[in-house]
C-alpha cells in the first residue's frame, strides 16, 4: 500500500476508488479478495504492524 496513513478507513477508501475493493460486502463468498470489510481489518493489521 506504500505509504502508511493514520487512517485504515481512508487506505480502503482509497482502494475503493482504485477499483481493488469493491463498494459493499457481497456476503455470498466467505473470503472474497474484494471484500471492504476484510480490507478494514487488512489495512488495520498493517497499521499495528508498521506502529
Amino acid at each position: 500500500m506504500g505509504k502508511k496513513e493514520a487512517d485504515p478507513r481512508k487506505v480502503v477508501r482509497k482502494l475503493m476508488k482504485a477499483g481493488k475493493v469493491k463498494k459493499k460486502c457481497c456476503r455470498s463468498k466467505p473470503r472474497c479478495k474484494k471484500c471492504p470489510v476484510l480490507a478494514l481489518q487488512r489495512a488495520k493489521a498493517d497499521l499495528k504492524k508498521a506502529a
